[in-house]
């Protein structure tokens, strides 16, 4: 990782906890990985981030949440039609989830770390987060289905629709959400 000179400090031991996890997960990242990548010191760390390795892990994680969803209102607002928020959300969700480094070695190397938060209590907490994304474009229970959508597809891929491909995602709003073409 390169880590960019105008960053502050903070900024960039958060960028360096995204890469050390995305390169050697959770449980083999340590704090003084993190300083490392980061150009800091240990003790640099810990003043930015009181608690050490818990709170800057998930202040990281805060971070590419927030990244996402800026991302994501971007694309969004410009979104003339229903139909493109739709496609829109799905293929920039999908393609996301697709080339997230980090997200993508948890699911490979602990899945343990990640799954509890997309399944029962845990769960309700990322549904709500993209309901709130969404909110100024639908309303937050199609974010949740958008969410539950991008999730199944991400973790479990079709035969018939790749959500990360326009066209596809397209497709898949016509027939499954507006109707259009439905047998």
């Amino acid at each position: 990782m390169t880590v960019a000179v105008d960053t502050t400090p903070a900024e960039r031991v958060l960028a360096a906890t995204t890469a050390c996890l995305g390169r050697w997960g959770l449980a083999k990242t340590t704090l003084d990985d993190i300083a490392r990548e980061a150009g800091v010191s240990r003790a640099t760390v810990y003043r930015l981030f009181p608690g050490g390795k818990e709170t800057v892990v998930r202040t990281a994680i805060e971070a590419e949440v927030d990244a996402f969803r800026l991302g994501l209102a971007d694309r969004l607002g410009a979104c003339t039609t229903r139909e493109d928020v739709l496609v829109t959300a799905l293929t920039y969700a999908t393609r996301c989830l697709r080339g997230h480094e980090l997200l993508q070695y948890l699911l490979a190397h602990e899945p343990e770390v990640v799954l509890p938060h997309l399944t029962f209590d845990r769960f309700d907490r990322v549904l709500a987060v993209a309901g709130q994304a969404v909110a100024p474009w639908l309303e937050p229970r199609v974010g949740e289905w958008l969410t539950r959508v991008v999730l199944s597809y991400a973790l479990c891929p079709s035969e018939w629709f790749d959500l990360g491909d326009v066209d596809d995602a397209r497709r898949f709003v016509r027939e499954f959400v507006l109707q259009e073409g439905a047998r």
